[in-house]
């Protein structure tokens, strides 16, 4: 449920898009992303820093990409958020305190090496999409930008969280591969 809550202002932006135009879908987005906030905390009693630190970067380059009537507001969002999250887990590493272990340590336990390489991994991984998206925003058609905003970026987190997956399971103990099997 929570991941599905995480794709409602994707899904939201991306069909408002196709049927009216990108500042409308921005206007939605900034709507369609406190409706997530609203009913994530609804439900889990809780948020999540990412999540409103996202809400916020969304409410102002959304507003101002609807206001100023300028899509280039809403390009930068997304390079902002992943640059974001790159230097979240800079931070988190360098204070010795990784992330990625305390939302995935209960459950797999592997060694600070292991945790380390993953947020290095990471920090990588939403740089080179930060990058990518730059490149893609600024020399490509508004229609590739979308396209590869909604489907590109999240086919490849995907495909990352997989290869993360597979690494930890890689490294995880015998006894506790056994468990999860």
């Amino acid at each position: 449920m929570k991941q599905l809550l995480d794709f409602l202002p994707l899904v939201v932006f991306f069909a408002v898009y196709k049927f009216y135009d990108i500042y409308i879908a921005s206007g939605v987005l900034v709507a369609a992303t406190a409706l997530q906030l609203i009913i994530t905390y609804a439900i889990y009693r809780k948020l999540e820093k990412m999540h409103i630190i996202t809400f916020v970067v969304v409410a102002v380059f959304g507003s101002l990409t609807l206001f100023l009537h300028d899509d280039v507001f809403i390009k930068w969002k997304v390079t902002i958020v992943y640059a974001l999250m790159a230097l979240a887990l800079v931070i988190s590493q360098w204070l010795k305190r990784p992330v990625l272990k305390s939302m995935l340590g209960n459950e797999l336990q592997v060694g600070d090496h292991i945790w380390a390489r993953l947020t290095w991994y990471w920090v990588g991984f939403f740089l080179l999409c930060s990058g990518a998206n730059v490149y893609v925003a600024f020399n490509l058609s508004q229609e590739t930008w979308v396209n590869f905003k909604v489907f590109g970026l999240t086919a490849v987190t995907l495909i990352n969280t997989v290869i993360t997956v597979l690494y930890l399971f890689k490294h995880i103990p015998e006894e506790q591969r056994k468990e999860l099997k």
